[in-house]
């Protein structure tokens, strides 16, 4: 149970409850003290740091690679696939106005696509005109360019193709997310980490989150939980997806500069530090993938070491400094879930692994939601 200065000092007077410190949570919290700078917003997390892949992806910002937009393609509207790629792009761009570009430590190295496949590279190479043409007016001039001449300086084996988005760069997730706390912490915004919330409970007059030392009473909710979101609201559409990602000590010599995508963006990999980030292959085993456990799987960090021998390090010598891996949030429909769940509860979920490129926008706006209520 809570004691009396516990309940007086720290939980009284809780206007509005983020659950969930990732990007988006952090994002709802800044832009709710921002719009009512008199408001209590406190942040509660279960984690020492994130539980999800706030601060354990990769690094990339990205807003989609050809072969991903041609998948999206076959199951979406053009309107829906260009919406969803313009919000992924103007999140970025409201990510970097929020902390600042040194403070993501973002580097416009561009995105590649690898292809070992030529008829599914003819196809890509095929529509990059057509889609150059439907963002031109938000994004820029020539997303898309042909790179094939760069496979020889990045030493790839195998690789018989690349596609180049000039637009794209990597981040460092570590620095973005520190950001994001301190200006949180800025603004008078509480936060509580280790504080699982097992169920909310509507009040006459709120909420109350209920927790294993007590119940914490507050006005509104919102529910930036991602992956874990069906553990407060199960009615909703989002299945956990494991992303699993390894690291290598400082290469000597690497050459590889960029953001790469691969298996039509199953595999990605990076650079960072000297060293190469490789993650990803959570389609050769989708089933044992769909948890919320953290952990690392044989059958995928075989492929991954395949693809380092085999691919993107070939005959070089390289030690595996460490490996981790990260929840994300996926659905039916490739948009986030921002909805009004109860009167006073709101939640702003399933980012489909691309909370770097939707987290900022899609917080702000789980933040209107609950102040227009």
């Amino acid at each position: 149970m809570f004691s009396y200065w516990e309940q007086q000092t720290f939980l009284r007077g809780i206007d509005i409850a983020v659950i969930g410190s990732g990007i988006v949570g952090l994002s709802a919290a800044i832009h709710l003290k921002r719009q009512q700078p008199t408001v209590t917003v406190a942040i509660f997390e279960q984690g020492m740091l994130p539980s999800g892949a706030s601060t354990k992806n990769a690094g990339f910002a990205c807003f989609g690679s050809i072969s991903e937009l041609l998948m999206d393609l076959e199951s979406h509207t053009e309107a829906d696939v260009m919406g969803l790629v313009l919000k992924r792009w103007q999140g970025l761009q409201r990510l970097k106005a929020n902390i600042g570009t040194a403070g993501m430590r973002f580097e416009p190295v561009g995105g590649y696509e690898l292809f070992d496949d030529t008829a599914l590279y003819a196809q890509c190479a095929d529509r990059i005109p057509y889609f150059n043409t439907l963002l031109h007016d938000e994004i820029g001039p020539d997303t898309y360019r042909t790179a094939g001449a760069d496979i020889p300086r990045f030493g790839f084996k195998g690789v018989k193709h690349l596609i180049f988005n000039q637009y794209e760069g990597h981040i460092h997730t570590g620095t973005m997310m520190a950001a994001l706390l301190e200006k949180a912490q800025a603004l008078g915004i509480k936060r509580f980490n280790g504080a699982l919330i097992k169920a909310i409970e509507t009040t006459s007059q709120g909420v109350e989150l209920v927790t294993g030392q007590g119940l914490i009473h507050c006005r509104k909710a919102l529910v930036a939980t991602n992956a874990f979101a069906r553990q407060l609201l199960p009615e909703l559409d989002v299945t956990p997806g494991r992303g699993q990602v390894l690291v290598t000590k400082p290469v000597p010599g690497l050459t590889i500069k960029g953001t790469f995508h691969y298996e039509k963006g199953y595999v990605y990999f990076r650079d960072i530090d000297g060293r190469v980030l490789l993650g990803g292959g959570r389609n050769l085993d989708v089933a044992g993938e769909t948890t919320t456990e953290a952990g690392l799987s044989d059958i995928i960090q075989t492929r991954l070491i395949s693809l380092l021998n085999e691919v993107i390090l070939p005959g070089r010598t390289y030690e595996i400094d460490m490996r981790w891996s990260g929840i994300m949030g996926f659905g039916k429909q490739q948009t986030p879930i921002v909805r009004q769940v109860t009167e006073h509860v709101v939640c702003a979920v399933k980012m489909q692994g691309m909370g770097v490129a939707l987290g900022s926008l899609t917080g702000e706006e789980a933040a209107e939601l609950l102040l227009r209520q």
